[in-house]
């Protein structure tokens, strides 16, 4: 079952939106056209289809509207179309002109397996600049009513929600085109009443610029209403006697576009698959969202894919899963997040500084990831506070397991920042520290690591008493998460600036560094420290000449992080982490190693709680955090059998 995934069972649920080519007026012809496309998506294993407004007319097809030949042949082939998906699973949703009792509707009909379910009328009707809408078109009556269609009684209205009984978080809410861009949309009230999809079927002509704007509004209106958004755009066949639509089709999630088709590609379908889990999991953690009352006289309208217990066919993810969810992407968007952290951290270290009242910050540089991050954050605010960079006392520690690369990388970049220089080593005193403790200094056990990293924190702090400064902390959240850090020993400091950035973050925030940097040296000094591999470095070399490497022990921060962006952000379950890993990492991981190391993972978040429980201030970078005061109030003594249980159930 390799990169494949029973959708449902993990919260995913494949949709599509499609652009037909159509004919204008030609009913017929048109219906053939959706009736290909739903053939098409169903063998793709689509579950919700969504065509644009007026597809099966053709919404430009002006006062041809208000014939009778027209809006006749428009409700056959609407019957057509029912008829064709009997034997069909997935929701489809079309848009037609319908008449009822001396008014015409601009109406989304939303068909499953051989059936009508309801008839939604547009809302906001357009009617400025290029559209005429109220010349031929009601809104739609304020209460949903019951009508007759084609011999069957239906709802008609806009408050209806379109609930799956065996996939009961798969709930889907309709608007139309212009019903999208009112202040309080339909999509708005869909959601307060649970719609976790909604599905616009739009006729929005292009124009110089609006893709993108389009694509923005969507893509924040997805992030708004917490939910997934299936914008179905008309495309080639519409008249371009005046205007001209370009099939620009978009599917988004909580404000991440999963897929779209450009304008004018002449792409009939796009797909991807909406993670109800996230949509879950976000309105759970904001649990104000229900707050609006405005909502008793929705209708939930019941229908089932099949009978009985449900399960979808295991297909391959269509929508990306990155591997690093804390980066961006584009490197544009990476720069520009790169300097938004490292402004939030040396503001909160500024503030911190100038409250305290202090000119001096003591530090532990190791010639590592994180310290040297944070080095530079301690420079970045004491250029804030106008303070003479000497304040900054950059300590030196080397001990049995120093190499000399870090160690001369460590003094590299004090010297190049201008801070001041401490080289402190402390074998002596750990040696001694054994001594008075009886402990066998050839003895390699935690004892022998911790006794350095607490050795090295005495000193920190002592120095700041001495100078009156405060001790900055250096390590990170993947450090934290997994307890990869001695109690009271770097576990501890004063305000710790890297305490919210994931390791993955924390080199990209480097990798940045070295790159604006006008010291060439400095540039130089900061990507051989990106080159050197992440350790401890409290073992001395072995007889292979090994190095200790943390990523041996805790494993790979990539997939460490992977994992607990997914268990912080969305408290998704250990089999769904697995399952999205496994095609986030197929190329480098297999699947006995994501297994291996997600089972050290949950073992150590469990165990290690304790150590965050009593983390110092520190600043919230990003949405995903470990404060015992704010995003993460754990208990300490929670037990993790429930979670490695899942994990040993995966075959």
């Amino acid at each position: 079952m390799q990169e494949m995934e029973k959708a449902m069972k993990h919260g995913f649920i494949r949709v599509a939106a499609a652009t037909p080519k159509i004919r204008l007026a030609d009913c017929t012809y048109n219906a053939k056209q959706v009736i290909k496309i739903i053939d098409t998506a169903e063998k793709q294993d689509v579950k919700l289809l969504v065509f644009p407004e007026l597809c099966v007319t053709g919404y430009s097809s002006g006062d041809l509207l208000l014939q009778e030949t027209l809006l006749h042949h428009a409700k056959m082939q609407v019957k057509e179309i029912i008829n064709f998906t009997k034997d069909k699973e997935l929701l489809t949703i079309i848009g037609f002109p319908f008449e009822y009792e001396g008014r015409l509707y601009n109406t989304a009909a939303v068909i499953q397996g051989g059936k009508l379910l309801g008839l939604i009328p547009k809302k906001a009707l357009a009617n400025y600049g290029e559209y005429y809408e109220a010349r031929y078109f009601s809104p739609g009556p304020k209460e949903a009513i019951k009508v007759e269609f084609l011999g069957e009684e239906v709802y008609f209205g806009h408050k209806l929600i379109f609930e799956c009984r065996n996939l009961p978080d798969f709930k889907v809410g309709v608007e139309i085109g212009q019903d999208l861009y009112m202040p309080l949309s339909p999509g708005t009230y869909h959601c307060m009443a649970g719609a976790t999809i909604i599905a616009n079927l739009s006729a929005s002509n292009e124009l110089a610029g609006r893709a993108g704007y389009r694509r923005n509004y969507i893509k924040n209106q997805s992030a708004r209403l917490i939910c997934g958004y299936i914008y179905a755009n008309a495309g080639e066949g519409e008249s371009t006697t005046d205007l001209v639509f370009s099939g620009h089709n978009l599917i988004a999630e909580n404000g991440t576009l999963l897929s779209q088709a450009e304008p004018f590609s002449n792409n009939e379908l796009i797909v991807s698959e909406i993670d109800l889990g996230i949509i879950k999991s976000e309105r759970r953690r904001k649990n104000n969202y229900f707050d609006d009352k405005d909502i008793s006289d929705y209708i939930k309208i019941p229908y089932c894919f099949l009978d009985g217990d449900y399960q979808l066919k295991p297909y391959k993810l269509t929508r990306k899963i990155k591997p690093f969810p804390f980066i961006p992407e584009s490197k544009e968007e990476l720069i520009k997040q790169c300097e938004e952290i490292f402004e939030i951290q040396a503001v909160g270290l500024k503030a911190r500084l100038a409250h305290i009242g202090t000119k001096c910050a003591v530090i532990g540089v190791s010639g590592g990831l994180d310290s040297t991050l944070a080095l530079l954050v301690v420079e970045r605010a004491f250029e804030m506070l106008g303070l003479d960079k000497k304040g900054i006392l950059a300590v030196t520690m080397p001990c049995f397991g120093t190499s000399s690369r870090t160690y001369n990388n460590a003094l590299a970049i004090t010297k190049n920042i201008g801070a001041s220089l401490l080289d402190i080593p402390i074998t002596d005193a750990v040696i001694q520290h054994f001594k008075d403790i009886g402990h066998d200094l050839d003895t390699h056990d935690i004892t022998f690591e911790n006794s350095q990293a607490r050795e090295r924190t005495q000193v920190l702090m002592d120095l700041a008493n001495k100078h009156n400064g405060i001790v900055i902390g250096t390590g990170d959240m993947s450090e934290l998460v997994l307890g990869w850090a001695t109690y009271n020993g770097d576990h501890m400091s004063m305000y710790g600036v890297n305490s919210s950035l994931p390791k993955t973050l924390v080199r990209a925030l480097v990798e940045w560094a070295a790159d604006v940097t006008v010291n060439e040296e400095l540039s130089r000094v900061l990507k051989d420290i990106l080159d050197t591999p992440v350790s401890p470095e409290l073992l001395p070399p072995s007889r292979e000449n090994k190095y200790q490497v943390t990523e041996e022990s805790v494993g790979p921060y990539k997939l460490n992080d992977f994992i607990l962006y997914y268990v912080l952000k969305y408290g998704f379950s250990p089999e769904k982490i697995y399952r999205m890993a496994q095609t986030a990492f197929a190329k480098e991981y297999s699947n006995e190693e994501i297994l291996k190391w997600m089972q050290m993972f949950y073992k150590r978040f469990f165990a290690q709680q304790y150590k965050r429980s009593c983390l110092p201030d520190g600043p919230k970078v990003t949405r995903v955090s470990i404060s015992p005061r704010g995003d993460l109030r754990m208990p300490s003594d929670a037990k993790s059998a429930l979670w490695l249980d899942e994990l040993m159930g995966i075959s």
